[in-house]
């Protein structure tokens, strides 16, 4: 006979493991469409990557992965959604990147917390960064570039698709290395960004590759890109790395989802998007839009998020950056 209070600890027992169990234990997941918000226009090429994958996904979830757009507030108006209105049941994710990492420490009273407040799943890509100058232009390389900035003080001036972005960081961090002063000039978007380049309205820009098309139209110039090694589509403009910067720069991205979700469910999703991001289809939308892999499984992804928390803190604080 087993000693009194035995079958009470063991009904306790089974009790503990059912709560503790995967919710997949409960039903198949996923049982109905998940949402996917994308926080930019569409056309982007964020948003065709994203709806790319999705795509994809469905194939392996069984289950549509429908792409909403939310464009606004610097991006982001999904993380704004995950971490107020949506339920932590898997059915609706959003893309996590930069903006919404750094927006803590630049405004007066933070939204959110980027690590304590989200699930992270799983990394995925960045964007080819570079400075472009205009063809006909007298700067020809990165040296030239320096050499005119510390020619014309305050004189050089560069464009990026905003303030406090991932690029006018770097450029921020550049300058102060080699101890020069250039002039920032914020665009609404990269692509209104080259074409002040090209029109001679700004000297320079430092931003994602939607500049490409005129680089190869004759019309810019590409002095340096940002990524681990060469661009095989511009395989004549050093990286940073080879002009003695230790950086490397391609704001990359993944997909979150709201805090608390059940670890069973967080691994289906994982595997899902994994597949979907190898997939040849996906990788062809990369090359497209000059995307490096940057894939991160879950546990990677939470701790790459964690130490980037950490970074743009400091950079904040640095800088003394403030956007309210």
């Amino acid at each position: 006979m087993p000693p009194a209070g035995h079958g009470r600890r063991a009904v306790l027992a089974l009790a503990g493991g059912a709560l503790a169990a995967p919710a997949l234990a409960q039903g198949k997941f996923p049982d109905r469409p998940i949402r996917l918000i994308v926080p930019w226009p569409p056309g982007g090429s964020a948003d065709a990557q994203l709806r790319s994958m999705a795509e994809l996904a469905a194939r392996t979830l069984g289950q549509p992965v429908l792409v909403e757009n939310r464009p606004g507030a610097s991006g982001t108006l999904g993380a704004q959604f995950l971490t107020t209105q949506a339920r932590p049941d898997g059915y609706t994710l959003g893309q996590m990147h930069m903006s919404i990492i750094r927006r803590p420490f630049i405004v007066r009273t933070p939204p959110w917390d980027p690590v304590a407040d989200f699930t992270h799943i799983i990394g995925l890509c960045g964007w080819m960064y570079g400075i472009v100058v205009k063809a006909d232009g007298p700067i020809k390389s990165w040296a030239d570039y320096l050499a005119h900035a510390r020619a014309h003080p305050g004189r050089l001036t560069y464009a990026t698709s905003g303030i406090a972005t991932t690029n006018h960081l770097a450029m921020e961090e550049i300058a102060a290395r080699e101890g020069i002063e250039l002039v920032h000039v914020p665009y609404r978007a990269a692509n209104e960004s080259a074409v002040a380049v090209a029109s001679g309205e700004v000297m320079s820009v430092a931003d994602a590759s939607s500049w490409a098309p005129l680089v190869e139209g004759g019309q810019l110039r590409v002095i340096c890109v940002w990524t681990a090694e060469r661009s095989p589509r511009f395989p004549d403009a050093p990286t940073l790395r080879e002009l003695g910067y230790d950086m490397v720069i391609t704001s990359p991205y993944g997909i979150s989802g709201p805090k608390g979700m059940d670890p069973g469910v967080v691994r289906v999703l994982h595997d899902a998007f994994k597949a979907a991001l190898m997939d040849p289809a996906n990788a062809a939308v990369r090359t497209q839009f000059d995307m490096p892999l940057e894939y991160y499984d879950t546990a990677d992804y939470r701790q790459f998020i964690a130490r980037r928390a950490d970074y743009e803190q400091a950079m904040a604080r640095k800088l003394n950056l403030r956007i309210d």
